[in-house]
């Protein structure tokens, strides 16, 4: 489901490259950053230019690659992410990166974004965290809870050296859902806005988000490559929107979600006991009677 913004578009932001890169630099080396006015997808441009071609060889060094539009980019399980010039923030970081187990690894990105974007030491935070790659504003506004923003996690190999590219998209501005194709889904089913960041910070821009967001994302994957996912577990909870809901998981099996493990796979527990879900196995939907929550 695509999305189109209902205000009009705001002047083209001041991106700060020069500042990201004075901060990510020195314990990043060879970094480099580059903002582009409009690709596909930035996932993809990085994925091709690590594999190379023909005319030009593997490029595995450290990039922040940002695009003021997308014109094809990509979500979860193939869904479409289109963005709009200063309606959101998307932006791939691809970097070498060799842990010992990848497991948790969008969950840690989820973490360290959440936390740069809403930081509150005290009290329930306003942003939450929906397993595995989701951002969403928390219900303590009066829409209640919607999704703020998307992670997308991708890996390749070539010589030796193992590359993620961390895509992220995140809805500055209000957005509305694009009219369905076909009228016969349900009612219940239909437009429920997206969040946007200025829900939270008003007057908030994609600049001023990727300055508050990139260099904390540097520094949390890098604890990530060290330590796994275990030390970010708490810090999940602390956010995690599902815990305790009833939901459905993509084959029809109904349980409780009960937070994650160590490694960052779902906790629920189903009728048949308790199940450990991870990204490739399922997607997870609350259902729709269980406090009231609404399909994500």
């Amino acid at each position: 489901m695509t999305s189109s913004p209902t205000a009009a578009p705001a002047s083209p932001p001041r991106w700060p490259a020069e500042a990201i890169w004075e901060a990510v630099a020195p314990s990043l080396p060879g970094f480099t950053v580059e903002v582009l006015p409009e690709i596909d997808s930035t996932n993809s441009e990085l994925m091709r230019r690590f594999r190379g071609s023909a005319d030009a060889p593997p490029r595995p060094e450290p990039l922040l690659l940002v695009a003021e539009q997308q014109t094809a980019g990509r979500g979860r399980s193939g869904r479409s992410w289109e963005s709009r010039r200063s309606n959101s923030l998307t932006f791939s970081l691809g970097l070498p990166l060799q842990p010992a187990d990848w497991s948790g690894l969008s969950l840690a990105v989820g973490i360290s974004l959440a936390e740069s974007l809403d930081p509150r030491p005290e009290g329930p935070p306003a942003i939450g965290l929906k397993w595995p790659n989701d951002l969403w504003l928390s219900g303590q506004t009066r829409e209640g809870e919607r999704k703020l923003g998307g992670i997308l996690v991708e890996t390749a190999s070539w010589g030796g050296i193992r590359y993620v590219v961390i895509g992220v998209g995140i809805n500055i501005l209000p957005v509305q859902l694009s009219a369905p194709a076909s009228t016969s889904s349900p009612p219940a089913a239909a437009a429920i806005p997206p969040g946007c960041l200025q829900d939270l910070r008003p007057g908030v821009n994609a600049g001023e988000a990727l300055l508050r967001t990139l260099p904390p994302l540097v520094q949390a994957m890098q604890a990530f490559e060290q330590f796994g996912f275990a030390p970010f577990q708490a810090r999940f909870a602390a956010r995690d929107v599902l815990a305790g809901r009833a939901v459905r998981l993509s084959d029809g099996t109904e349980g409780t979600a009960h937070g994650v493990s160590e490694s960052g796979a779902l906790l629920v527990h189903t009728a048949a006991g308790m199940k450990e879900i991870t990204s490739s196995e399922v997607s997870v939907r609350p259902v729709s009677a269980a406090r009231g929550s609404r399909p994500c």
